[in-house]
């Protein structure tokens, strides 16, 4: 059940006058969320919840889906064409006193597309009737990005799972080498989905296998649309990248998302190629600049914002000269989706300054990729948590890539 409650009583902490949910056709699964409405269901008419600051909040809904939000507090009032449904949003607004500031499902200017879900019809509806519309970005990251005591549980289970799941890959890999049998990538990532299968997690992406060039893709899959070479086969003097991401089956789970990189020794060498052992330490003193940064942050009583972090990690990679071969943010929210709506440690592809509040996690995962036209990339990822008392690494830390 929604907590009205706190939501008013953060809606005053921010000066905001009210928050106006609102979707059509299920487009806001952030709203549903947070507002405790099922996934599925009637939504082929508009719907508009309001809460206030102060006072009791009110369901606007078309009168041939009067129920649509019946299982929400407040008044409920009924519409059915436009011009009648133009009247009650200016009743809605007008209640609020003159131009009032309403937070709304927008970022401006689509800086933040993840919690853009808005349309830009709407907004300049509720702004032609009177209201300031400002971003409920930070509403947001309270009420949709902020784990339970449940959450974090299941997300160390899905962790356990995760890890055994990569070591065992490396060894898999090793055994294959050292019987002579070919394991291709989609052998690899099917071995791994079974022993997550079996571990009892929730797949419903499989994981990233790839070799050399294909590790040089941060977003590579075998058999999609950008495999240029088929199903490859791993063999001795390769570079192996790994990222695994699931979450237990039950309702309301975590996801744990890490990347590991592994090199496949040939006979005789005893350590990669010193190449890339650099290029993975920069990757890795990038990481735990970005964890160092949070850590001493939270510790220190403050929030950081996403994009701070970005930029203590993007800056240890920039100084090395290979700033242009970090293709990518430095991490994402994690939560019941891999990629979810709180805060990105972002000033890369977004400028996101939304703070990572207590009870928010999320990746980091610097990488470098193709450096000087070299056919590889590499990249570290790891989670992060933010408790009431700290900020902590959820699962190991990878220091050195794996010989197998």
């Amino acid at each position: 059940m929604v907590d009205i409650d706190a939501i008013q009583t953060e809606l005053r902490i921010r000066e905001l006058d009210a928050w106006l949910f609102f979707d059509h056709h299920h487009r806001d699964p952030i709203a549903r969320r947070i507002l405790g409405l099922p996934a599925a269901g009637l939504a082929t008419r508009r719907w508009f919840y309001l809460v206030p600051a102060e006072g009791k909040p009110v369901r606007l809904v078309h009168r041939i889906e009067a129920g649509v939000l019946d299982g929400l507090p407040g008044e409920r009032r009924l519409y059915a064409g436009w011009r009648e449904l133009d009247h009650e949003l200016r009743r809605l607004i007008a209640g609020l006193g003159p131009r009032p500031v309403i937070a709304m499902h927008y970022s401006p200017g689509g800086a933040l597309p993840a919690i853009s879900l808005v349309d830009a019809g709407t907004v300049e509806q509720v702004r032609t009737l009177g209201a300031e519309v400002a971003s409920a970005g930070d509403l947001i990251t309270r009420f949709d990005a902020v784990w339970t005591p449940e959450m974090l549980a299941s997300h160390r289970a899905a962790g356990a799972v995760i890890d055994a799941a990569i070591q065992g890959a490396f060894s898999e890999v090793r055994r294959a080498l050292d019987q002579g049998w070919t394991l291709t990538e989609a052998g690899l990532q099917a071995w791994i989905v079974g022993r997550l299968h079996q571990g009892g997690l929730l797949v419903e992406e499989p994981p990233i296998v790839a070799v050399n060039a294909h590790a040089g893709d941060p977003h590579f899959q075998t058999g999609g649309p950008r495999d240029d070479g088929g199903d490859t086969a791993i063999a001795a003097g390769d570079l192996l990248l790994l990222d695994v991401w699931a979450k237990c089956g039950t309702p309301g789970a975590a996801y744990y998302d890490v990347t590991w990189v592994g090199y496949c020794l040939r006979p005789g060498e005893t350590a990669p190629p010193a190449a890339l052992e650099r290029v993975f330490a920069l990757v890795c003193a990038a990481r735990d600049a970005a964890i160092d940064l949070v850590a001493a942050t939270v510790a220190a009583g403050g929030r950081p914002r996403g994009c701070d972090v970005d930029r203590a990690a993007r800056a240890v990679i920039e100084a090395a000269g290979l700033g242009r071969f970090f293709t990518h943010r430095t991490g994402h929210s994690l939560g019941v989706e891999v990629h979810a709506s709180g805060p990105n440690l972002d000033d890369f592809e977004t400028q996101d300054v939304r703070e990572l509040v207590p009870g928010c996690a999320f990746t980091i995962e610097p990488g470098i990729y193709a450096p000087q036209g070299a056919p590889f990339g590499v990249r570290t990822e790891i989670n992060m948590y933010i408790g009431a008392t700290g900020a902590e690494v959820t699962g190991p830390r990878q220091q050195e890539i794996v010989r197998i």
